[in-house]
């Protein structure tokens, strides 16, 4: 008998080639075998014969079409096959003894992270303990599905290639500024009295929402002074402190309004259209917790649109 604390060096073979024996005996088929792991039939064929040759013996008989297990090879198989359904049970009793934490990774604004997504997240994190998210601000549209990120939430008309957007939430638009910047500069009874400006923007390829509200309120912008700023979230601030004028996304300005540190500056002005936020991820199905994140984000975003409706009807999402 063996005793216990031996050293079992000497009669395991290299632990690779059983890995591959397993496969090609089980599937009697060495291109079957180098299908299921990903390798190339020659590599596969390589470590057979290394496994051959450590033991001694011929574990397969090759025919032209076929191959069969040689009585050798149908002993050592049920052997080996036990043994690796031993690891393979172990391996499963201990990552069951303990949580499992997915990393999700989500690229998004960081305007819509600060003012939405970051006031309903202990709801996601209480119902998913084991997915462990992690935000990735970003104004340029990560690469879904590629290691980037696994998910993007974007702000815009959905119109993305090579990706699937979902309609989270439409937003609703009007220019907003301080409740002192409109006492000095206005009433600004229509879009034509915002002339002397400045607008407060932020750097993009296109301003899809001033382009927007502007053609919906017959006025031209184009002669107006501009501000560029790095991000919505520095626009905010800025109009905060007086400093212009910013488009306000009521989705995101919604405890603005209410505490009046923003106030719509032109009244009956609001633009509600196609600009909204989308959940944008990759052709194809999502993973278990990508598809959790999912749901729950179109249950939150559905939530707050018939919270903020009113009399719970507001656009279809």
């Amino acid at each position: 008998m063996h005793r216990l604390d031996a050293p079992l060096t000497h009669d395991l073979p290299p632990l690779l080639t059983l890995r591959v024996f397993e496969a090609v005996a089980r599937r009697l088929s060495f291109v079957r075998a180098a299908e299921e792991l990903a390798v190339t039939q020659s590599a596969v064929s390589h470590q057979i014969q290394k496994l051959e040759q450590h033991l001694g013996v011929s574990l397969f008989v090759r025919r032209t079409r076929s191959i069969e297990l040689t009585p050798e090879g149908g002993v050592y198989y049920g052997k080996v096959r036990r043994a690796l359904e031993c690891i393979a049970e172990g391996t499963r009793e201990i990552r069951g003894s303990k949580a499992r934490i997915t990393s999700l990774k989500v690229s998004l604004l960081s305007s819509f992270a600060t003012h939405w997504l970051v006031l309903r997240l202990a709801e996601f994190s209480v119902a998913n303990p084991d997915i462990q998210l992690q935000l990735m601000p970003s104004i340029e549209l990560a690469n879904v599905g590629a290691g980037a990120a696994d998910l993007a939430i974007r702000y815009g008309e959905g119109e993305w290639p090579n990706v699937r957007s979902s309609l989270l939430m439409r937003e609703r638009l009007s220019p907003v500024c301080s409740a002192e910047y409109l006492a000095r500069h206005g009433p600004f009874a229509s879009a034509a009295d915002l002339r002397d400006g400045p607008l407060l923007m932020s750097y993009a390829h296109r301003h899809f929402e001033w382009d927007a509200w502007s053609a919906l309120n017959r006025c031209d912008l184009s002669r107006i002074p501009k501000i560029m700023l790095h991000d919505y979230n520095i626009v905010l601030e800025a109009a905060a402190a007086g400093q212009g004028i910013a488009m306000g996304r009521h989705r995101l300005v919604e405890r603005r309004l209410i505490t009046k540190t923003l106030v719509e500056a032109i009244p009956n002005s609001t633009y509600e259209g196609s600009i909204g936020y989308w959940l944008v991820s990759p052709d194809g199905p999502l993973d278990q917790s990508a598809g959790r994140f999912a749901d729950w984000i179109q249950k939150a975003g559905a939530a707050h649109v018939l919270a903020s409706s009113g009399d719970g009807i507001d656009e279809q999402i």
